[in-house]
């Protein structure tokens, strides 16, 4: 199976993504959840929602305890959660209908890819989705990162 997904197909993902559920968020300042919930509710167009059993809200929002307790099909699930977790989380993202299983940078799990991919999921591993989001959408020029986008316009926001 393919694993890499080119920055086309990740662009194309982030555009037609309606919701992003974080799958493992926390309200510790110092996590990488806690970071990207922030930049995406912030700075994006997407329905955040949050999974964390030991949190009852997050930003004013409801933090579900699984995500089957989410309403509605989720779009993009973006986990946070330790490699052992990924197969378990990867079943629970099919379960709920998802279309996009993403990893967040460093989880990178061949097993809980192909799982997903064989249901029909599209697949992202060890890449950050607030990242992503930022070079598509023009912004991380401004922490002086080299998006490849040559333009005096700023690029539309996936």
């Amino acid at each position: 199976m393919t694993y890499e997904v080119g920055a086309v197909e990740r662009r194309a993902i982030l555009n037609r993504t309606k919701s992003v559920t974080l799958v493992g968020a926390s309200a510790n300042p110092a996590r990488p959840s806690y970071f990207v919930a922030t930049y995406l509710l912030s700075s994006t167009r997407y329905e955040v929602n949050f999974v964390n059993p030991r949190l009852d809200t997050l930003f004013g929002k409801p933090v579900y305890a699984s995500l089957k307790d989410v309403p509605g099909e989720p779009d993009l699930v973006s986990v946070f959660r330790k490699h052992d977790d990924l197969p378990q989380v990867a079943e629970e993202v099919i379960d709920a209908g998802a279309r996009t299983l993403w990893l967040q940078l460093g989880l990178w799990h061949e097993p809980a890819a192909d799982r997903a991919q064989d249901a029909g999921l599209d697949v992202v591993m060890n890449r950050c989705v607030k990242i992503e989001h930022a070079r598509f959408a023009g912004g991380l020029h401004l922490a002086g990162f080299n998006t490849g986008v040559i333009s005096s316009r700023r690029q539309s926001a996936p």
